[in-house]
């Protein structure tokens, strides 16, 4: 069955909601079309939202995807922690959820094992002013697409503004320096801050990435050598203690909703994460006096003179082992259109960040200052194989948490910061093979 009609419907309301923003579409390249096959059913596997209205939207866009097609999705959700070893099980299997929104660079691990999306990636960047370059990366190899960019979770320093002013200081520091004495004193305060060294697969991420780049220290080069036993990550470990004996006990053990847990309780006063700690605190009245009192900034700037962060990426992974890929790309074609990508961010509330440029004219990003440091996180993130390039090495790597662990070990004395950085460099050569 071809849509006809109601396709044409849909792509004129998805051209009007893009008009709306400012958005002027163009279609120099042609329109792909995909006709679910009969009897056409999917099943979803998404992470766990950290904002109930990111899930509200994708599941009302689902709905509407539904009623135009009669194609039934069934969406299933997972921790986050959970989301890459499902993932990688459905691909070495070859069964399991026709989707998966997955994490990172995991595509790269087995992208024999992936639908070429390439033809609608190319129509959706065309009409909608292009990928960003950093959500394009961990979905692409070279000019093919191995999956479907989807978003950018933007990382901000949250914190309590008026702990961080009764601590003395009138304004957020803007470097690493800085930081580290406001984090003294706020311990000093009794209003510890409190960073991940736990296996969480965002935030222990991506402030161990920011604590190895801020200093100048990288993985591997450009050639995909591993560098990581270096002046620079010595100066990252050694900068990572002094900021851990200011932390509340039991960051080491810490994933992905443990910090917000902290912060919400009042146990911490100053942590990182998306925008929605902010919109947990704000839609519950025992929490106004925290809401109130939030505040978010991005990193400190540390030695290497410039701001460098990583971002949690999210693509959509769509399986060969489907049994319905012309059904599974025309859901993905409707979930990217504007109608219901711009829904999506909306519902949000400014956590998912969007993976084509037009949309960026959201008006999300300007409605709370507090959205600020999460606006251009599509635009600034820098992949986590950096120097080097993307695929099975880097995507292996970040799986094995080669870096946070590296963090861990020397941050809670069970290694020398010497020691950590050879055991890191050991584990790392295991999938750079150069």
């Amino acid at each position: 069955m071809r849509f006809k009609r109601r396709d044409f419907l849909a792509a004129s309301a998805a051209v009007a909601g893009a008009a709306g923003l400012g958005i002027r579409p163009t279609f120099a390249q042609a329109e792909p079309t995909y006709t679910p096959e009969s009897g056409a059913s999917l099943r979803l596997l998404r992470w766990t939202p950290f904002v109930k209205g990111d899930e509200e939207a994708w599941i009302a866009n689902t709905k509407k995807f539904t009623e135009a097609t009669g194609v039934e999705v069934r969406i299933d959700k997972e921790s986050w922690e959970d989301i890459r070893p499902k993932a990688a099980v459905a691909a070495n299997v070859g069964s399991g959820p026709d989707l998966i929104m997955c994490w990172f660079d995991d595509a790269h691990q087995y992208p024999d094992k992936l639908v070429d999306l390439t033809e609608l990636a190319n129509y959706l960047g065309n009409k909608y002013g292009g990928w960003y370059d950093g959500v394009k990366g961990y979905a692409a190899r070279g000019d093919t697409f191995i999956a479907m960019p989807l978003a950018a979770i933007g990382n901000a320093v949250v914190y309590r503004d008026t702990h961080v002013k009764a601590a003395g200081f009138s304004e957020f520091p803007k470097d690493t320096a800085g930081f580290l004495e406001l984090c003294k004193a706020m311990k000093a305060k009794g209003t510890p801050a409190g960073f991940p060294h736990g296996k969480a697969v965002g935030d222990g991420n991506n402030y161990a990435h920011w604590l190895l780049w801020s200093h100048g220290g990288k993985m591997v080069d450009e050639g995909g050598k591993v560098t990581i036993n270096s002046p620079e990550t010595l100066a990252s470990i050694n900068y990572a203690k002094e900021l851990y004996a200011t932390f509340i006990p039991g960051t080491e053990s810490w994933q992905d909703v443990n910090n917000n847990r902290a912060f919400l309780a009042g146990q911490v006063s100053l942590i990182a994460n998306g925008v929605s700690v902010y919109y947990t605190a704000k839609n519950d009245p025992k929490l106004a006096e925290i809401a109130k009192d939030i505040r978010t900034t991005n990193f400190p700037v540390g030695p290497v003179g410039q701001s460098v962060e990583l971002f949690q990426t999210s693509s959509l992974l769509l399986f060969k082992h489907t049994k319905y890929p012309e059904a599974a790309k025309a859901y993905i074609k409707f979930m990217m259109e504007a109608d219901q990508m711009n829904a999506w961010i909306q519902g949000s509330s400014a956590y998912c960040c969007q993976p084509l440029k037009a949309f960026a004219q959201n008006p999300i990003w300007t409605s709370d200052p507090i959205h600020a440091p999460y606006a251009r996180a599509s635009e600034k993130l820098r992949p986590n194989g950096y120097a080097g390039p993307l695929g099975y090495a880097s995507a292996a790597t970040m799986a094995d948490y080669v870096l946070v662990d590296m963090y861990a070990a020397a941050v809670t004395g069970q290694m020398s910061p010497e020691d950590a950085m050879k055991e890191a460099e050991r584990r790392a050569n295991r999938y750079y093979r150069v």
